[in-house]
């Protein structure tokens, strides 16, 4: 595990030259993701059972993988690495699946995911369904309010521009706000926000308990979401 740092710039870089260096920038992002969460205690194994949820390319699955873990990947769509076609993969819609079809598991990463579903909701308030007691939700995204919030048409977001070659809002972007999701995800008694960061600078995690700055000062929103050792 490398100590904590801030890789908010090494990102930006690596993302003005995107298409050659997309491999470093996802891996990169979840070897952060996967470095915060050993911070805070979560051990990686051979007898972790890991989902890597709307997994994209399966970066995070990946290094898990390599730490030993029993890794599952889940998505819309299989857009894996090569190198991973042959781990078990589900299919899934995560504005209506029921989760509970998905097996329980020790550590969910759900990555940058959240703020492309058209109801989110759906997808916090039965999270848990995916958890053994005692499992840990990976959950990050980024707010509609962040730096980014617009995605590449970021920052004209904060103008009222609603749309770019990439994400429309309301077709593929969907408006999400930190407040809105902590509400959600306290008023489960079976589940605990552990710990939250700014993600890309975790050294931050101050910023993240000032209500409104917070929408605007997280570039993305990190949360160790942990589920009750008795159901």
């Amino acid at each position: 595990m490398r100590p904590a740092l801030m890789i908010l710039p090494q990102l930006i870089r690596l993302h003005l030259n995107y298409e050659k260096n997309a491999h470093a920038f996802f891996d990169l992002q979840a070897r952060d993701a996967l470095d915060w969460l050993q911070a805070g205690g979560i051990q990686i194994g051979p007898e972790t059972r890991m989902l890597d949820l709307g997994c994209g390319h399966g970066y995070p699955g990946q290094l898990c993988r390599e730490a030993g873990a029993q890794v599952v990947f889940a998505d819309f769509e299989d857009l894996r690495l090569d190198t991973l076609k042959e781990a078990p993969f589900r299919q899934i819609d995560l504005n209506q699946a029921d989760l509970a079809d998905y097996g329980r598991h020790d550590l969910v990463m759900c990555s940058n995911v959240l703020e492309h579903l058209a109801e989110p909701n759906h997808l916090l308030s039965h999270l848990d369904q995916l958890l053994n007691p005692g499992g840990v939700f990976y959950l990050s995204w980024t707010n509609w309010l962040s730096p980014w919030g617009g995605h590449e048409f970021s920052p004209w977001h904060y103008l009222g521009k609603q749309s770019g070659p990439i994400h429309t809002v309301g077709k593929n972007l969907f408006k999400t706000y930190i407040g809105e999701v902590l509400q959600l995800l306290r008023a489960q008694k079976n589940l605990k926000v552990r710990r939250m960061a700014p993600r890309y600078y975790n050294e931050f995690s101050f910023l993240m308990n000032i209500p409104v700055a917070r929408e605007f000062l997280a570039w993305n929103c990190a949360l160790q979401v942990e589920k009750a050792n008795e159901e």
